[in-house]
């Protein structure tokens, strides 16, 4: 009898102990009965296969009461309340070779008492981007945008038009024409416009040009009843720098924050080496970042000053500034809460900056130093400055290039593989190059092998977050998958 009894309880034991479940890709498995009838909890095992080594998953897990979980490998989640879960994985780039999960989504069961398993999949394939050319025949295009879902793309023509091209088109009529108004001289031209965050409802665009004095000028318009004509007689003018004596470093970018204000960046002033000093004069509005608040801007006040901008109420400071010791920073932009601004270097080095949008007062250098070098001395004072998180030597006979075109982080949904990656160019070589920028280190750094466009003057972006880079030679290339042959 007491064989029997003791018998009966190993058998208990195992059954306990033992109890799981397995499943195919695309179920989550079937969970088993419960085992432990006083159990309250289970446990879903997330089997990630397919990877190589170092190359991490990227996975979802989503259920009762809020329940989140990311997974970067394989993992047994305990302790879960029963119910449905959602395991949705991402594919994961590296080594110029994207891994595609399978299934992408599914549900698994977790039952109390019970474990219960889904398996993702990886499968790899190489990347591969080509360009293809949707615009042709501009007079030195500059810059592309669109309102947020917006289908059509505004494409700015240095001369002072910004052209539409709905469905395809090009249409005849520039939804705006400034030309009898725009300095063409040197650097100069109509540079680079933003929409309003508010412009289904407002109509407001705002452009930075050079005016025939040769200043800088950020204005604002009003788009008119027909969407695509702008209204000419809606100028306010949002703020005027003087720009004198030189034509280059004109800067010339213009774009919304996360955070809603308007931020813009002018150059130093031009001549080699800034010999006015402007980068590390904080009483000057060039060689800078500067933010300001245009929502309720007036003629009478255009702009007010951001309760957080650094030097707000500092005598001796420019109040509009948000960060200081640029020389040329042609084009920034953000991905969510991160700013990404590239500066073209004098002799040696071009740089990226990434930073933290709500960063302030950051001083990035320019001309105590060049990228992470002394700039025309053997040794300087660093501290305080923020040096670039990447950069590149212009190389024997500008060899790597000489002047960076900043991009965008990649967010569109054609590629979902890129997303994250930082796309640059460099307008001598007309190189598409990009890289990936995780906790600080820069990785997945890779060229793309694009030739034949020409020096490259901007990226742009559409309403739908796809990518586009404008050429010297009047085209407008949209960057896309490599059509399968």
């Amino acid at each position: 009898m007491r064989a029997w009894t003791y018998l009966l309880v190993i058998l208990t034991f195992c059954l306990t102990a033992c109890g799981g479940g397995g499943g195919s890709p695309g179920t989550g498995g079937t969970p088993l009965p419960n085992p432990n009838p006083g159990a309250t909890t289970g446990a879903l095992v997330v089997a990630a296969t397919g990877l190589p080594a170092g190359v991490n998953a990227s996975v979802r897990v989503t259920g009762p009461n809020n329940y989140q979980q990311d997974l970067t490998a394989s993992q047994t989640l305990s302790g879960l309340a029963a119910g449905s879960y959602s395991v949705a994985a991402a594919p994961v780039t590296a080594g110029g070779v994207t891994y595609t999960p399978t299934p992408a989504t599914q549900s698994a069961v977790v039952t109390a008492g019970g474990s219960v398993t889904a398996t993702v999949a990886y499968g790899g394939a190489t990347v591969s981007v080509s360009l293809s050319e949707v615009v042709t025949n501009l007079n030195n295009p500059t810059w592309l945008t669109a309102p947020a879902g917006d289908a059509r793309l505004f494409v700015l023509e240095r001369a002072g038009r910004i052209r539409v091209v709905e469905n395809g088109n090009l249409l005849s009529a520039p939804f705006l024409d400034i030309s009898g108004r725009v300095f063409t001289g040197g650097e100069g031209g109509l540079l680079s416009m933003a929409f309003d965050p508010q412009y289904a409802r407002n109509g407001y665009f705002y452009i930075y040009f050079t005016d025939p004095q040769q200043n800088i000028v950020i204005e604002r318009f009003t788009a008119g009843s027909n969407p695509n004509l702008a209204d000419a007689t809606s100028s306010l003018v949002i703020l005027r720098i003087p720009h004198p004596n030189f034509t280059n470093h004109f800067g010339g970018q213009v774009a919304f924050g996360p955070d809603g204000f308007l931020y813009l960046g002018p150059g130093d002033g031009g001549g080699a080496g800034d010999p006015n000093g402007n980068g590390q004069n904080l009483n000057s509005l060039l060689g800078k970042l500067l933010r300001i608040d245009v929502s309720a801007a007036t003629a009478v006040q255009p702009y007010t000053i951001p309760a957080s901008n650094p030097f707000r109420n500092q005598a001796g400071r420019r109040a509009e500034i948000w960060a200081a010791g640029l020389r040329n920073p042609w084009r920034f932009s953000f991905d969510g809460s991160l700013l990404y601004l590239s500066d073209v270097g004098q002799d040696r080095r071009e740089e990226v900056n990434i930073a933290a949008a709500d960063a302030a007062g950051a001083n990035y250098g320019w001309n105590t130093m060049e990228g992470t070098l002394c700039y025309n001395a053997a040794t300087c004072d660093r501290s305080g400055l923020v040096l670039p998180v990447f950069e590149y030597d212009h190389g024997s006979n500008d060899t790597n290039g000489c002047s960076i075109t900043g991009g965008f982080v990649y967010r569109g949904r054609a590629m979902p593989e890129l997303a994250g990656r930082y796309f640059y160019s460099d307008y001598c070589r007309g190189f598409l190059k990009s890289f990936l920028a995780t906790g600080g280190s820069i990785t997945e750094q890779r060229d793309w092998n694009v030739s034949g466009i020409g020096n490259v003057v901007s990226f742009g972006q559409d309403g739908q977050g796809e990518l586009y880079l404008m050429s010297s030679r009047g085209s407008v290339y949209k960057i896309g998958r490599t059509p399968t042959p």
